[in-house]
């Protein structure tokens, strides 16, 4: 299939059709419509198809999707037919939890090391992985095959580790950190930021309790 640009909206919305198609998966659900995607996921039945006709489409007329097949393909554009090696940097109270999350190995996704500046955390083994103090981790990821770096450390430091690490060759960082990072394009960032998040969530809390702010 020929590569084509496709929106960040698209983008978006493959990670919540993955999900809701592996629901269905548990649930023994064969195939599925458009139409009845739609009504689970609250978006239209056209929106469905233009979405996955920029991968091919996979449904057929008549029929509507095979779930499992579906669930499969999508998989592979999201790349999860892949396996990804994590570090995680910063193992405060943020990055513990990170590492905690079982569900990312289902998706295929390691933490193999853990790296802080707390001499008290330093040595702590956290799910199996033992904590090791950031001067090593140049040294690490020299030896080591590493895919993602998430960062959860204070912004004052992200912009400079960031750039350290695309030097040291990362290709992904995963940012925590409540800044934007400024490094080279061919290193891939996704940007997660917590308390941008919860404002949204009080604007709308806002908009329902003053509705003639709503257009």
């Amino acid at each position: 299939m020929q590569k084509k640009d496709i929106s960040k909206a698209v983008i978006n919305r493959l990670p919540r059709y993955y999900r809701y198609l592996g629901d269905l998966l548990e649930k023994d659900v064969v195939r599925i419509s458009s139409k009845e995607l739609s009504e689970k996921m609250k978006v239209t039945a056209s929106q469905i198809r233009q979405d996955l006709n920029n991968f091919g489409g996979f449904g057929q007329q008549g029929y509507g999707y095979n779930v499992e097949y579906l669930h499969s393909e999508i998989g592979k554009i999201l790349g999860l037919d892949k396996n990804y090696n994590i570090i995680i940097i910063g193992a405060g109270n943020l990055g513990q939890a990170l590492a905690n999350y079982v569900d990312f190995e289902r998706r295929g996704f390691f933490v193999k090391g853990l790296f802080d500046v707390n001499p008290r955390l330093i040595g702590v083994s956290i799910r199996g992985v033992e904590v090791m103090d950031i001067d090593t981790l140049e040294e690490f990821i020299s030896t080591n095959s590493v895919d993602i770096a998430a960062l959860t450390v204070p912004k004052t430091k992200a912009a400079q580790l960031a750039a350290d690490l695309a030097k040291w060759g990362i290709k992904g960082i995963w940012n925590f950190a409540p800044t934007d990072l400024q490094i080279p394009k061919e290193v891939t960032v996704e940007n997660v930021h917590l308390a941008e998040s919860l404002m949204k969530l009080s604007y709308r809390l806002s908009s329902k309790d003053n509705p003639e702010d709503e257009e």
